[in-house]
């Protein structure tokens, strides 16, 4: 069982060396769902269920989160899958002129498309109201872009604007979702941070809201993104609509979204207090101001 463990990090550290999941899938002879699978769900929560667990236990468990790898062969092909992926050595590539992040970010938006069908689909995402207290619902959309070249998102915001922009799926741990929420030439960067869950294709994701308000003061709020369909049908996506519902309004099941997010400590805010000099009086006149 020692193999699970090494063959996870090894994979890992394929990945984050920019092998792409469907090159370390032909290498060793696997399909790349099954790679996919094994290595975002089966093997993270293997590791995990290990600390309290017998190896057999937790691999029992870990593989029932999925539904398409086979227990038998996967135990019967260990040594070669590892023998595989340890023969397997990235190819360096030069170093790049101009801004090195830059360069980054581009890579991982590319490499991100290999992971964007777990995610494809449309959403409805549930976060606090800045302006009342109000539950906000408003659509999303995840998909590939026209030339299959980065992973394009959407989103109506509750007061009917639409915003496009670009995604990075890292490692089957996190993603960004990346967004201008100005009009051009105004630059207002809105960025979503998501925790991903260790499921193959997950019906929600949650994580936080990071953006500025109409004062561009930086705020932050949870937020939940529930699956509402695996279309990625741009048409139908756009006749979708955004909305709040007041705390009064909400159903039962909304109920359940706004006590997530939309209480005390779930909205962090902050704002610029007008001095001659920044000292640490006006932190406090900074949090009282917040109060009002």
């Amino acid at each position: 069982m020692n193999e699970l463990t090494e063959i996870y990090k090894r994979i890992e550290y394929l990945r984050n060396n920019g092998v792409k999941m469907k090159e370390i899938a032909d290498w060793v002879d696997m399909a790349p769902s099954v790679l996919s699978a094994l290595y975002s769900s089966v093997l993270p929560s293997y590791l995990e269920l290990l600390k309290t667990k017998s190896p057999e236990n937790a691999l029992d468990d870990a593989l029932a989160l999925v539904n398409n790898v086979s227990k038998k062969r996967l135990l019967g092909n260990l040594g070669e899958i590892k023998e595989r992926l340890f023969n397997m050595e990235p190819v360096l590539e030069a170093p790049v002129s101009g801004n090195p992040f830059l360069h980054l970010l581009e890579k991982e938006m590319h490499q991100s498309v290999e992971e964007a069908y777990n995610y494809s689909g449309t959403y409805l995402s549930y976060s606090l109201s800045s302006s009342t207290d109000s539950l906000k619902i408003e659509p999303y959309i995840i998909c590939t872009s026209e030339n299959s070249d980065y992973v394009k998102v959407g989103m109506i915001n509750a007061y009917h604007s639409v915003h496009w922009g670009s995604g990075i799926i890292n490692n089957h741990q996190n993603s960004y979702l990346m967004f201008n929420e100005r009009e051009l030439p105004q630059f207002a960067m809105v960025t979503i941070y998501l925790q991903l869950p260790h499921y193959e294709y997950p019906n929600m994701l949650k994580g936080l809201y990071l953006c500025l308000d109409y004062n561009h003061n930086p705020i932050a709020r949870r937020i939940v993104m529930v699956k509402q369909s695996d279309s990625t049908d741009e048409q139908a996506f756009m006749e979708m609509e955004g909305k709040l519902i007041p705390k009064t309004e909400l159903t039962p099941e909304q109920e359940l979204y706004y006590n997530y997010t939309c209480q005390e400590g779930d909205y962090i805010k902050t704002c610029t207090v007008p001095s001659p000099k920044l000292d640490e009086s006006d932190l406090e006149r900074e949090k009282k101001m917040l109060k009002i």
